[in-house]
């Protein structure tokens, strides 16, 4: 069993994670409550099946939450369509097939083992983190069956830094898990002998545990042994301060992207939840107030006089009251004066401010009868590019994490075909080409489209202005930004070879006319020859 000096020292820097996480916390949790009911146990500890929205009067922020969480998830990782593909950073090996070919086989084999695993219920969970409480955390891990496997870790679980360019490199994980599968997963020899005793006598009950990843500061690259690795992974028993296991990672087996961040917060980010906050705890408490007006008008309050009946006053249906004979005292309900038009339109605007601050007018494009779909395509477009911020800050802490991660566990897997000797030394780059990333690169494609309407009035002018316009590169740059597969397009080669047969066969056909021309001209010479002869 390893030192318990190691245990001692990360607990003690876990415990300065804690603290630097403590001022979130309220705040997660008040998110969780209004926005998030399932997930609110973060300062509140509650059983599982418990009822979350007591606190919840109108599910305007909830649906807004789920509807955005929903739309990140089918614009940049849809499983139904490509959402990445890889390309050489050498650009003249694009026009080479058998390039091609091996590169096409790896996006292939990598979106194989990515939708055979539990990614798309996986990533859903995270962007529903990622909107509410502004950070996400996901696990990928190496699967024996389906080679990848994904987890999304609940925020109130995970403690985070950063390294000093401002990416996630250290996660620190206190979590649950029962005497049995703590048994399963680490042996029973390596349990300290607590542990071990429970496992025994009481297999299913849940002990807390801490899972501390880490860069190590010094390591061998030599060693292939899993303590020589750049990220550190140690199981630590927090309650007597033993270290269960300890392995490593050759990258960070985690992705933690934030949807935004303040540049002098650390760690965690800030989400549209956050900015929606003040409007939805203000709709709920409008929302209390409006049922409560609406039950005085449907059931009010009754005036009674007081000794012209006698008690108790009986409201209910077929109730019969009794009054003195020959008063004229009467039952009447209580006019409150009650003005539901006002507080429904102050309702309706807290509404629109919080669906605005979820994007949802972005999401939804309320189409007019008028538009054309020309239109409707390029509102469509605009929205989306408004998303552009978001979409850059996910590329990065995310998406080009996520498949990096997965292409290496693939490689040392030998999931991959091997590469032509020429690729030696040829690196790959990862291109992305979701719905939101093509969205925001379709505007140059228009650009491109709007110079051919404007030269060719001018062609008639002057038919050489297309000379200026590179045919070739302006058809690739197409091809790239839509995102075309690769199958259904030509290589170079092949276009050089197909042009080239082209012009030997133009060339022909003008050599055959050459001499068609040559010998009607002969013909027709030959009598007037004859008749000076």
């Amino acid at each position: 069993m390893a030192d318990d000096k190691k245990a001692v020292a990360i607990m003690h820097q876990f415990k300065t994670l804690v603290d630097q996480r403590s001022n979130w916390e309220s705040h997660w949790q008040q998110l969780a409550d209004y926005i998030s009911p399932r997930k609110a146990d973060i300062t509140k500890k509650r059983t599982a099946g418990d009822k979350r929205t007591e606190l919840v009067f109108d599910g305007t922020a909830i649906h807004a939450a789920e509807m955005l969480s929903a739309s990140l998830h089918g614009m940049l990782t849809n499983p139904s369509s490509a959402w990445f593909s890889l390309r050489f950073k050498n650009r003249e090996l694009d026009g080479d097939d058998e390039a091609k070919e091996w590169l096409e086989g790896v996006t292939d084999v990598m979106y194989s083992s990515i939708n055979r695993s539990n990614f798309a219920e996986a990533v859903h969970e995270m962007y529903s983190d990622l909107v509410v409480f502004g950070t996400g955390v996901m696990g990928i891990e190496e699967d024996d069956q389906n080679d990848l496997r994904f987890s999304t870790r609940h925020i109130g679980e995970c403690y985070l830094a950063e390294d000093a360019e401002g990416r996630v490199d250290t996660v620190y994980r206190k979590f649950k898990m029962t005497c049995i599968a703590m048994r399963t997963m680490f042996g029973n020899d390596n349990l300290p002998p607590r542990l071990q005793n429970m496992a025994r006598n009481e297999p299913y009950k849940e002990i807390e545990l801490l899972h501390a990843v880490f860069p190590r500061e010094a390591y061998d690259i030599t060693q292939l042994d899993s303590l020589n690795k750049k990220f550190a992974s140690v199981y630590i028993d927090p309650h007597d301060k033993i270290t269960i296991s300890e392995s490593g990672y050759d990258e960070l087996p985690y992705v933690c992207p934030r949807f935004l961040k303040a540049s002098f917060e650390r760690g965690y980010g800030r989400s549209p939840a956050m900015t929606a906050l003040a409007d939805t705890k203000m709709l709920n408490k409008m929302a209390e107030v409006t049922i409560r007006s609406a039950q005085k008008q449907v059931d009010p309050p009754l005036m009674l006089p007081d000794d012209g009946f006698m008690m108790p006053i009986r409201t209910v249906p077929g109730g019969l009251n009794y009054y003195r004979s020959g008063t004229r005292d009467r039952i009447e309900p209580l006019n409150i004066g009650a003005n539901n038009s006002l507080g429904l339109n102050m309702e309706e605007q807290r509404r629109n401010a919080i669906r605005s601050a979820f994007y949802v007018d972005q999401l939804i494009l309320s189409q007019g009868p008028q538009m054309t779909a020309t239109e409707v395509i390029q509102r469509t477009e605009e929205k989306m590019r408004l998303l552009g911020p978001v979409l850059g800050r996910l590329q990065a802490e995310m998406l080009q994490p996520l498949i990096e991660r997965c292409y290496n566990v693939l490689v040392r897997n030998k999931k991959f075909a091997p590469a032509p000797e020429f690729l030696a030394n040829s690196g790959v780059e990862i291109e992305y080409i979701s719905p939101l990333a093509k969205a925001q690169r379709l505007g140059d494609v228009q650009s491109a489209m709007r110079l051919f309407e404007m030269l060719a009035p001018l062609s008639q002018v002057n038919p050489t202005v297309f000379d200026y316009v590179d045919m070739d590169g302006l058809a690739k740059y197409i091809i790239k930004v839509l995102g075309v597969p690769a199958s259904t397009i030509k290589s170079d080669q092949q276009v050089a070879q197909e042009r080239e047969a082209r012009q030997q066969q133009q060339q022909q056909m003008a050599e055959q006319q050459e001499a068609l021309q040559t010998a009607e001209a002969a013909g027709k010479a030959a009598p007037a020859l004859k008749a000076l002869q």
